[in-house]
């Protein structure tokens, strides 16, 4: 897409969808954050969507083009200028015509530019405000000038609350207290597993299918509110961070007035979006944590401590691609991750696949740390590493699989899996205009 006809089409949409939210004025939850928006978003929508008429951004719409066609309820078109006419004649029908518009608009808001949120707080009025984990080194750092930066930049979206609006904080981020301080006058629920945490997930497990201690399944927690408590399953992914989607959506619930045990019940139909954690089988009776749909420092940590936690009779295996957008810090982080491997190696993991240029560094920060260079596999190309770890993983082995989006680290996955014929169901980025890239 040319950068006039982008800008121009941006412009257009963003107008659309101000106008659209001023005729019909719906309530908005927004979510922001370093880690896990997307899977927040899902979360939240299965609470506020019980009983009430409810949109959400689909699949990762949180852009300067993804954010209006969400509001405007339109699909992106990609390079086809005619649909792209489409649905600019579609938002203005919404404007001029009365129709059905959805009460609640559950809204995924990202930032890869220094402004973009910004941007958005100073025309998009918000109820809730959800501010997701902000670690260290968040991604996009790339195009900021520092760390410091983008921490400033999400919390923008404080701004766009209402006066009687709430705002939802990860209570163990270092930074709450300065979140708060922004917001003094509105409404604030924390989450997390902090004991302080508004609401908290406490009694953390892996579910088991039948009992059977072979392949977990998922995780199980109890959310705590106020001493009242009610149970949580999140099935098909694994790692306690896992659970902190389900916690905001909590939250957010409690924002709404509605009973524990209705959030509880409404979370049951949250399910994590595809390559975020996902248990997939391997062939040979092996276990993928398909966690392919992007990384950051943060990120790919957790995940590990994941993988290393999970029994199993075979061997623990890192996949770990490039972490993009990190910018001048991108060498020190990726060496870092590689220290955290060779430090996680008596927790158990066993053996270093790194993929691409940048993840080099993985392996030398890993060998800087003490893993013997026989426990390390370079690759270029994700799907060729994939192609040949399907012939060397064993039964019993259990393997983690993570990169930033760019490095399509899912085509690695979809060689190892049990079930290749099922990817477009399973796997992220399975859609036409992905495939041909």
């Amino acid at each position: 897409m040319k950068s006039a006809f982008k800008k121009l089409l941006v412009e257009l949409l963003t107008l659309e969808a101000r106008l659209v939210v001023l005729r019909h004025k719906p309530h908005i939850v927004a979510i922001t954050g370093s880690v896990g928006k997307t899977s927040t978003k899902d979360a939240i929508y299965e609470v506020v969507a019980e009983g009430a008429h409810v949109r959400k951004s689909q699949k990762s719409f949180n852009s300067e083009i993804g954010l209006p066609l969400t509001i405007l309820g339109r699909p992106n078109a990609w390079n086809n200028p005619f649909k792209w006419a489409l649905n600019l004649v579609d938002g203005l029908l919404l404007i001029f015509f009365a129709t059905r518009y959805p009460e609640w608009l559950v809204l995924e808001v990202g930032a890869d530019r220094p402004g973009d949120i910004k941007k958005v707080a100073a025309w998009l009025p918000v109820n809730i405000a959800v501010i997701t984990r902000l670690p260290e080194v968040p991604v996009h750092v790339e195009f900021f000038t520092s760390a410091r930066e983008v921490v400033e930049e999400k919390a923008a979206l404080i701004d766009a609350l209402l006066p009687d609006g709430t705002l939802v904080l990860y209570a163990d981020d270092a930074r709450a207290d300065e979140f708060k301080t922004r917001a003094a006058g509105k409404k604030i629920i924390t989450f997390g597993f902090a004991h302080d945490a508004d609401v908290r997930a406490e009694d953390v497990r892996m579910l088991f299918e039948g009992g059977a201690e072979h392949w977990p399944v998922g995780m199980s927690a109890r959310i705590e509110v106020e001493g009242v408590s009610a149970p949580i399953e999140v099935q098909g992914a694994i790692g306690s961070h896992m659970l902190l989607p389900a916690l905001a959506a909590a939250a957010v619930g409690v924002a709404l007035g509605k009973p524990v045990s209705d959030i509880s019940h409404a979370l049951r139909s949250y399910e994590p979006p595809q390559g975020r954690m996902h248990l997939v089988r391997g062939v040979k009776d092996t276990l993928i944590i398909d966690d392919t749909y992007n990384s950051s420092p943060a990120a790919v940590m957790a995940a590990l401590d994941a993988l290393k936690s999970i029994p199993t009779s075979g061997r623990h295996i890192a996949v770990l691609g490039d972490m993009l957008e990190l910018g001048r810090q991108s060498v020190e982080e990726h060496r870092k991750v590689g220290s955290y491997v060779a430090a996680a190696v008596e927790g158990g993991i066993t053996m270093l696949v790194t993929v691409g240029f940048r993840a080099r560094d993985i392996a030398q920060g890993a060998q800087d740390g003490g893993l013997p260079e026989h426990m390390i596999l370079q690759y270029e190309d994700a799907q060729k590493a994939g192609e040949e770890l399907a012939e060397l993983i064993q039964s019993g082995d259990c393997l983690l699989v993570k990169g930033s989006q760019s490095m399509r680290m899912e085509r690695a996955v979809k060689e190892m899996m049990a079930e290749p014929e099922r990817a477009s169901e399973i796997l992220v980025r399975q859609d036409e205009e992905w495939i041909k890239r």
